[in-house]
């Protein structure tokens, strides 16, 4: 089973800044061959030693809600161990911990608010970007504004409903089919309000 340390070193080092958003077949991979034992294991319980302290906190949000996501990409189990990195997290920053992890790094402690389907975690996450991210938190707040507005369109990302066998009402289905996140992002960035504008078209 891996260490905390070798996941940070693995995912903040040998990924680093450029791999984290970039995705495709190589990476998903390479961090499936790295990591899905120790995520087998993580949710059998095996790596609660893990959140006693900041750096094992952190190691564990990568690996329980940024490595499925790679791991399992439009499967289920991408988002199944989401429940246990949001946990994680908010026992953490309670604590202040994610305060004592330096910026970049310390956006994997609230990525998994960000991917949560709770539109108050979702104000929590832009907060935290605002307030916790003095240095790096611009570059990922326009993100997280985006998840929030599908959230508060939605109800729910619905780009996951497929691999999660939900039904996808109509403007769900146009969402995915015919916008999708990049909309709403550029959509944003331009001050417009894009999942609410579709939501009332269709």
């Amino acid at each position: 089973m891996l260490k905390p340390d070798e996941v940070l070193a693995f995912w903040l080092d040998e990924v680093g800044p450029k791999g984290w958003y970039a995705g495709g077949d190589a990476l998903d991979r390479q961090v499936r061959d790295f990591a899905e034992d120790t995520w087998d294991r993580a949710m059998d319980g095996a790596c609660a030693l893990w959140l006693t302290h900041p750096s094992g906190v952190l190691a564990y949000s990568i690996l329980m809600d940024q490595f499925p996501r790679n791991m399992f990409r439009d499967t289920a189990k991408a988002f199944a161990s989401d429940c246990y990195a949001l946990a994680a997290v908010k026992m953490a920053i309670h604590k202040n911990w994610d305060l004592k992890i330096d910026e970049p790094a310390r956006q994997f402690f609230y990525m998994p608010i960000v991917h949560s389907e709770s539109l108050v975690d979702q104000d929590r996450a832009v907060r935290l970007f605002v307030t916790r991210m003095p240095e790096h938190g611009k570059d990922f707040l326009l993100h997280a504004k985006a998840h929030r507005e599908i959230i508060r369109t939605y109800g729910r990302f619905p780009t996951r409903n497929k691999a999660l066998g939900r039904c996808s009402r109509p403007v769900e289905e146009n969402f995915v089919n015919n916008q999708g996140y990049g909309y709403v992002v550029e959509a944003l960035r331009a001050g417009n309000t894009p999942a609410a504008q579709s939501a009332q078209a269709v």
